[in-house]
């Protein structure tokens, strides 16, 4: 039987090295071609496996949607604060921003509402000029939360401000970043949404269409935003709830200056897909879900949310 002689040329070398070079070119137009397609879809994928934001640095002006994954063990959303200057540092928000908000709940927990308003007052002067561009909802862990926020050039910092089960903040467990908003803009703008909510101060929530099984769009108008009695403003959760839900429990757990208040563990029977977080006055932010038939609610974090006209139930059938 004869055997193979061992080839020795040395062109036999450069060919294997082109066919190489040729492959690994084929494999990197593949994967430019892909983050070539997301970058045309704009879709920016936000993941969280602990207390981080794992994303992009930089994104455009303009409308961009993401897609935030939670894979953590706990609740969590983004808020996309617009920071009023550029050399705004870090230790601007580790050193003089955090300590009061952390000062503060410490002395909620422990029934010092006086210290607790002392501590809040030492939150620095440039905080009351940070400009609120949304983000999602409340998010439960293993889901995915798909929003579309419009951005304006500058310097954000991407926070979430859930609080752990210690009522330590996220953010001071390191979940926040900063992300700079380049004066380029995109070509991108939001499909036309299923469901309309009109959300203000004065009505609460305005939403009268009816969703159904599979993918629904929803468009969320602010028509006002003003500061409740949590120094915040209101927002559109998209929550689902079974049989052991109890609502009032989530009412109150709502408002982060309960001392359980958006704490976790989160109150039983809720599963939360996502939404609109806070936006300035007459901004729009849009949000889609995929859902089940089930029970669901519309909720704002604000206190007393009910009496407010922000907590809106309804039912989805299957089709």
């Amino acid at each position: 039987m004869k055997t193979l002689k061992k080839i020795n040329c040395p062109h036999f070398a450069i060919i294997l090295t082109i066919l190489f070079t040729i492959a690994c070119k084929s494999d990197k137009k593949q994967d430019e071609q892909t983050e070539l397609e997301k970058k045309e879809n704009n879709v920016i994928e936000v993941i969280t496996r602990s207390m981080d934001f794992q994303t992009v640095d930089t994104l455009k002006s303009g409308w961009n949607t993401f897609a935030y994954k939670n894979l953590s063990g706990e609740v969590h959303f983004f808020l996309m604060d617009k920071l009023p200057s550029d050399s705004i540092t870090e230790r601007d928000i580790t050193d003089h921003l955090m300590p009061p908000f952390s000062d503060g709940m410490k002395y909620l927990i422990e029934g010092k509402a006086d210290s607790a308003m002392v501590a809040l007052g030492n939150i620095p002067a440039w905080f009351n000029d940070v400009k609120r561009y949304g983000g999602t909802g409340l998010i439960s862990p293993g889901k995915t939360a798909v929003s579309s926020i419009h951005l304006t050039p500058g310097k954000y910092m991407m926070e979430c401000y859930v609080k752990a089960i210690n009522g330590e903040w996220h953010t001071s467990h390191g979940m926040w970043k900063f992300i700079t908003v380049i004066d380029e803009t995109t070509n991108f703008s939001p499909v036309e949404a299923d469901h309309t909510i009109s959300v203000s101060s004065t009505n609460g929530y305005v939403f009268d269409s009816q969703p159904k099984s599979g993918i629904n769009k929803f468009k969320v108008n602010f028509i006002d935003q003003v500061p409740h009695e949590h120094f915040s403003g209101h927002d559109v959760n998209l929550i689902k709830y079974d049989t052991t839900a109890n609502i009032d429990s989530l009412v109150y757990w709502m408002n982060w200056m309960n001392p359980t208040g958006l704490r976790t563990p989160t109150p039983k029977g809720f599963t939360f897909l996502g939404g609109m977080n806070n936006c300035e006055g007459g901004e729009t932010g849009y949000f889609e879900v995929d859902l089940e038939s089930g029970n669901y609610l519309l909720i704002s974090e604000t206190p007393k949310a009910d009496e407010k006209g922000m907590l809106k139930t309804f039912v989805v059938n299957d089709n």
